[in-house]
């Protein structure tokens, strides 16, 4: 069951072929993490979307409000049965059809999609998780490059190389061949008492998670918050590496290339972080 502005319809009755978000890729997308009809980080996530409908000049409707979103997304979870579970949502914005690449209107719809899933808070990830570098392409710095829109064709491309390969995930680089994410998540790298992501202008993700570690580490005296460039060759002299992103919360990484990691300081903000979850 899916809500498409409003309306909840079977998955196949939704979309034509004209449909800018396919044709175009000219859409935006949230993944959110709901537990028993609690939207985890939703001001962040609505905050994100609005900024970036903006930046993509996308026409945003008068009823679009933090509320009105809040409440179709719970609609949506007691349609489908899972307001007393725990689900991954995702919701899509897309222009409305018309047009080329020049659009006929800036006007919008949306789309809202749940799934369940296992865990009710974030739990850690003890297995082991192996990630190489992706450098077949490379993400050139920009505004556009920070937005999540549906022109993934890296991450697809990269998701595959790394099943090709046995790896867990890869790590992306930018055009002057710095670390800026995973494929799937922001990337944080600590080395003694410094703990170091890279910043949003090198063109990652303006991740919803990475936002939440970063005030987390605030909190956490004994370490060093550094938003900076990483090189390639500052992952083999890390101690610790560590992926994140709304569903999973934390990733360890435990082996890259040859070099392999310890995870204890990813369990401690992990604790911290779902700490801060339940007091929100």
């Amino acid at each position: 069951m899916t809500n498409f502005n409003g309306t909840f319809l079977e998955q196949e009755q939704l979309l034509s072929i004209n449909n800018r978000g396919y044709a175009y890729g000219d859409a935006l997308f949230e993944t959110i993490k709901a537990s028993h009809g609690k939207l985890f980080f939703w001001e962040d996530h609505y905050f994100r979307l609005m900024a970036s409908m903006r930046i993509m000049r996308m026409e945003i409707p008068m009823n679009f409000t933090m509320e009105f979103l809040e409440e179709q997304i719970k609609n949506t979870l007691k349609a489908a049965n899972l307001d007393t579970a725990s689900a991954r949502v995702k919701l899509s914005v897309h222009r409305n059809e018309g047009g080329l690449y020049l659009p006929n209107t800036n006007a919008i719809s949306f789309i809202i999609t749940v799934k369940q899933i296992e865990d009710d808070f974030y739990t850690f990830q003890a297995g082991f998780y192996e990630v190489d570098l992706f450098k077949d392409y490379y993400v050139s710095p920009s505004l556009l490059s920070t937005l999540k829109t549906n022109n993934k064709a890296l991450n697809v491309v990269g998701s595959i190389y790394a099943k090709e390969n046995k790896l867990n995930n890869c790590f992306v680089l930018n055009t002057n061949k710095h670390v800026i994410e995973a494929l799937n998540g922001n990337v944080f790298v600590i080395k003694g008492s410094t703990i170091k992501t890279p910043p949003i202008s090198d063109g990652c993700l303006k991740g919803v998670m990475r936002k939440q570690v970063i005030e987390v580490l605030k909190t956490l005296p004994e370490y060093e918050l550094v938003e900076e460039s990483v090189s390639p060759f500052e992952l083999q002299k890390a101690d610790e590496i560590f992926i994140t992103n709304v569903v999973v919360g934390i990733q360890p990484v435990t082996k890259y290339r040859k070099k392999l990691f310890n995870t204890e300081a990813s369990k401690t903000i992990l604790q911290k972080l779902n700490i801060k979850l339940r007091l929100s």
